[in-house]
C-alpha cells in the first residue's frame, strides 16, 4: 500500500526556486566581473612604429627646409635693339665669355640708319674742312691786304718827312708838303684799321670752326652709337661664366629691352630654402646652418631672412663658405639646417608626430621591460627639426611612440610587439 508524501511536491519546487537564483546570481556576478574587467590591448607591430628613447645632455635647436641652389651674380642679357632671331651658338650649360657669340639678330633698318649716319657724318667733315680752308684763305687774304698798306705807309711817311726837309729848304711849296702829311695821316688810320680787322678775323675763326665742329662730332656720336648697335646684333656676354638660360629661338621677333639669356658664375652660390613660418620665427642673419646637397654637407651662414610670408613658408638666404662638392649647380635641390641654439643639459627626445612646442600631448610610454605601452600627459618646451624638450612627463631612459597614434585614440594601451 502506497504512502502519500505531502512535502515531496514542495521540496521539488524549493530547489527549482534555488537552483533559478543560484544561475541568476552567476549571470550577474559574471556580468559585473566582465564589465570590470579592461578591454584588451590592441597588438602593434613594432616594425610600424618609430620609439625613441629620452636622454638628458646637449640638444641643439635647429629648423630644416627645402629649397635650391641659387646663383649669387646673375648676368642678365638683354636686346639694344629689335630685330629677328638669325641663328643661336650656344646652349644653356656651355661655358661663354666675353668674346662668345651666343646669338645673332639681324635689324635690316638698323643697318640703314648706321649707312646714312656715315653719309651725314662724312657730309658734316666736308663741309667743315670746305669752312677752315674759307676761313683761312680769307685771313691770308687780309693779312696781304695789311702788308700792302703798312708799305703804303711807310712810303707815304718818308715821302712827307723828305718833303719837310724841302720844305725847309725853299725847295718845295707849302701845298704839295701838306698833301704828303695828309696821305701818310690817312695811311696811318688805314694801317691801324686793317690791323683791327686782322685781330678780330682771327679771333672769329675758331667760334665759325666750333659751330661746325659740333655739328660734325654730332653726326660722329650718332655713328658711333649706331655701329654700337649693329655690331651688339651678335649677343656676347658680359662677363666669364655658364650660359643658364636661353629665353628665345631662332626666327623669334624680339624687341628692345628684352631679356635674352642669363649667365651665372657656377662657383658663387648660395642655397634658398623655405621653412615653415611657425619656424622661422627664431631665424636670424648670421646663424650657422649646413646645407646639404644629396652629395655632399657645405658649411654656410644665414645672409638673408625674407620679411615676407608665402603659401606659410619664410624664404631664407644662406651663404655658402665651404667648398662647394661634385655636381653642385644651380637650381640643384638641396635641404638647409639652421642652427638656433645650442641648449645644455636638458631633457629631450626626438620630435612626435604632432609634437609642437610649448604643448601638451598624450603619447604612448612603454613601461619599462615591457612590451604595453600606456598612454601618459606629457609637457614639451622648445622644439627643433628632430627633437623635442620635455618639460615634465618623462624620465631619463623612458620610450615613447613618436609615430602617429591618432588610430588607437581609443585606447590608453596598447601592445608592441
Amino acid at each position: 500500500m502506497d504512502i502519500v508524501r505531502k512535502d515531496v511536491s514542495k521540496k521539488k519546487r524549493i530547489r527549482k526556486i534555488a537552483a533559478i537564483t543560484v544561475t541568476v546570481v552567476a549571470v550577474i556576478a559574471v556580468t559585473f566581473g566582465i564589465s570590470r574587467l579592461e578591454p584588451a590591448a590592441p597588438n602593434v607591430d613594432r616594425n610600424a612604429v618609430w620609439i625613441d628613447e629620452v636622454k638628458r645632455g646637449q640638444m641643439i635647436r635647429q629648423v630644416r627646409g627645402i629649397g635650391s641652389l641659387v646663383p649669387e651674380d646673375i648676368r642678365f642679357i638683354t636686346a639694344e635693339t629689335g630685330g629677328l632671331v638669325e641663328r643661336v651658338y650656344v646652349l644653356p650649360g656651355e661655358i661663354v665669355d666675353e668674346s662668345t657669340i651666343i646669338l645673332e639678330i639681324s635689324n635690316p633698318e638698323l643697318e640703314q640708319q648706321e649707312l646714312n649716319a656715315r653719309l651725314e657724318l662724312e657730309s658734316a667733315e666736308a663741309q667743315l674742312l670746305r669752312l677752315r680752308v674759307q676761313l683761312e684763305a680769307d685771313l691770308l687774304q687780309r693779312k696781304s691786304e695789311l702788308a700792302r698798306i703798312e708799305s703804303d705807309f711807310k712810303l707815304a711817311k718818308l715821302t712827307a718827312e723828305v718833303n719837310d726837309d724841302l720844305f725847309i729848304e725853299g725847295l718845295l711849296s707849302e701845298r704839295d708838303l701838306k698833301t704828303s702829311q695828309i696821305r701818310a695821316e690817312t695811311l696811318a688810320t688805314q694801317f691801324e684799321l686793317e690791323k683791327q680787322r686782322l685781330e678780330f678775323a682771327e679771333r672769329s675763326l675758331a667760334p665759325q670752326l666750333k659751330a661746325q665742329e659740333a655739328d660734325a662730332n654730332q653726326a660722329r656720336t650718332r655713328l658711333e652709337l649706331l655701329e654700337k648697335q649693329v655690331r651688339n646684333l651678335k649677343i656676347r656676354p658680359t662677363s666669364r661664366g655658364v650660359l643658364q638660360k636661353m629665353e628665345i629661338e631662332v626666327g623669334q621677333q624680339i624687341s628692345q629691352g628684352q631679356s635674352l639669356a642669363e649667365v651665372v658664375n657656377p662657383q658663387n652660390l648660395k642655397a634658398v630654402v623655405r621653412i615653415p613660418e611657425t619656424q622661422a620665427r627664431d631665424v636670424q642673419a648670421g646663424q650657422i646652418a649646413k646645407v646639404d646637397t644629396r652629395n655632399g654637407i657645405i658649411d654656410g651662414e644665414v645672409m638673408r631672412v625674407d620679411p615676407n610670408v608665402e603659401n606659410g613658408t619664410v624664404e631664407v638666404d644662406i651663404r655658402l663658405v665651404g667648398d662647394l662638392p661634385k655636381g653642385a649647380r644651380p637650381d640643384l635641390t638641396v635641404e638647409g639646417t639652421v642652427e638656433l641654439e645650442n641648449l645644455q643639459d636638458v631633457l629631450f627626445v626626438g620630435r612626435p608626430a604632432f609634437g609642437r612646442a610649448n604643448s601638451t600631448i598624450g603619447v604612448f610610454k612603454l613601461e619599462r621591460g615591457s612590451n604595453i605601452a600606456v598612454r601618459a600627459p606629457v609637457q614639451f618646451g622648445r622644439i627643433s627639426s628632430t627633437t623635442i624638450e620635455v618639460i615634465q612627463g618623462l624620465e631619463p631612459g623612458d620610450r615613447i611612440i613618436l609615430s602617429d597614434t591618432a588610430q588607437w585614440d581609443q585606447h590608453d594601451r596598447i601592445q608592441v610587439n
